[in-house]
């Protein structure tokens, strides 16, 4: 049997050089083939897929987070019942050991932005194979050279999440070292050991990456990371902004959710979607077709079986190719949740979407003066939790103002305004910019 570390480079050779398609029509002929490998030996060994010879996608019916939940049993090729691996996860979430198994699988629980739990299973190859196709679509080509080099320290890399998982700890290797960073225990705590073993690679939700870059601006904080990675929230351009000030490096983001490893950038910092390993189907949100909800098909997972799978996530496209060549497709942004999409009456009285980067655009541009902010509606009133520097008064009115010309723009019916102070988050606890709440009584809101 090949030991572990080989077969992880094997997958990293594999994805980084081989699976390299410069062509569409190459990129979906290799898709198309890899459909029709796991439609004949992966989904009948999972009993809701049993019996149902699919020949397209399109003969299999969609589904979502509520969907496996309901029957996590028949979703699995293992029939792994829920009732036998969710007390395995919520005793890690409360001992804070992630490192148990269940019958060789790893066992994690995803509470997901919405705050609605999932459990997920993945098995050791599984996870090898992760490892090796992660490293492959992140690592450039100086921290490349690093690894392969015995001369060299091993790769440092330090990992911020709310939960830690066997999943990550899978790149632990004699070449590369993984530190994992509890989030529970918040950032100050991080720091000395940080500074006593200073990371080549930092990987962070973006809060995070500010509140490092603020310890390091300090004076606290003294690493100077080559590689800087964003995940699990959206990247602002102000979270952006603080890294480049305090590490000198433009953070790169990866795209992971528990559904999948689903996007990465690239040298040119475009976010590619993993199309060499996910089929990724759009749901469009506008009729220009410029955001969509992604409805992913893993196929190259065989435990936990992900089929066209519906995101909650809304994404942006980009207009023109990305001048690295790759044939996957590129994304602008990771905008949000759907749920993040506030809906206002037009004056015709149909209901207007308006996507979240609107609103952190409008914030964005009244100025430097606005620290964090937050906002949720509730029917026709919009409260906007705000930490400000600089009389509030003032920035109160240029935030107004500057909502004012989006509600003109959209068209839209003026919502009522309620400013509050912005309250901070529990260790944690991922930010959420916008939420809805409660949509205005009697609109239909639908894309």
């Amino acid at each position: 049997m090949m030991p572990d570390v080989l077969l992880m480079a094997a997958h990293f050779a594999r994805t980084r050089w081989l699976l390299d398609f410069r062509q569409r029509e190459a990129l979906e002929r290799w898709q198309q083939q890899r459909l029709q490998q796991f439609f004949t030996h992966v989904l009948p060994r999972a009993a809701h897929f049993r019996g149902s010879q699919p020949t397209t996608l399109d003969d299999l019916p969609y589904m979502d987070k509520a969907t496996l939940m309901a029957d996590f049993q028949a979703y699995n090729t293992r029939g792994v019942a829920l009732e036998t691996v969710l007390p395995i996860a919520l005793q890690a979430e409360t001992s804070r050991d992630f490192s148990p198994v269940y019958d060789g699988l790893t066992v994690g629980l995803s509470s997901g932005t919405s705050g609605n739990r999932g459990v997920f299973l993945v098995s050791k190859a599984e996870r090898l194979r992760w490892a090796g196709i992660l490293l492959a679509r992140t690592l450039p080509p100086h921290l490349l050279k690093h690894l392969l080099s015995p001369w060299h320290a091993p790769l440092r890399i330090a990992f911020f999440l709310r939960a830690n998982s066997n999943l990550y700890t899978t790149l632990n290797s004699r070449r590369i070292q993984f530190t994992f960073h509890d989030l529970l225990r918040g950032v100050e705590a991080a720091v000395p050991q940080l500074n006593a073993n200073p990371p080549d690679v930092l990987v962070a939700p973006p809060p995070v990456l500010r509140a490092l870059a603020a310890e390091a601006l300090a004076g606290r904080l003294h690493i100077q990371p080559s590689h800087i990675i964003a995940v699990a929230e959206v990247l602002e351009s102000r979270d952006a902004d603080s890294v480049h000030s305090a590490f000198g490096r433009i953070p790169h983001q990866i795209y992971q959710a528990t559904e999948g490893f689903l996007a990465y950038t690239c040298e040119h910092g475009s976010l590619h979607l993993n199309e060499s390993f996910v089929q990724v189907e759009r749901e469009w949100l506008d009729v220009e077709h410029t955001r969509f909800q992604p409805v992913i098909t893993d196929f190259t997972r065989d435990t936990q079986l992900i089929v066209r799978y519906r995101l909650n996530d809304v994404l942006r496209v980009r207009a023109e190719p990305c001048p690295c060549g790759r044939a996957e497709h590129s994304i602008a942004a990771i905008e949000g949740r759907a749920d993040e999409v506030l809906w206002l009456p037009a004056s015709s009285g149909k209901a207007v979407a308006i996507f979240p980067d609107f609103i952190r655009r409008a914030m964005l541009l009244v100025g430097e003066q606005i620290r964090e902010f937050a906002v949720q509606q509730r029917g026709m009133t919009l409260h906007i939790g705000l930490l400000l520097e600089g009389d509030s008064s003032q920035v109160q009115q240029a935030v107004a103002a500057r909502l004012a010309d989006l509600w003109q723009e959209l068209g839209i019916q003026a919502p009522m305004l309620h400013f509050t102070d912005w309250q901070v988050l529990l260790l944690g606890a991922k930010r959420r910019r916008v939420q809805m709440l409660s949509a205005p009584e009697g609109l239909l809101c639908t894309f």
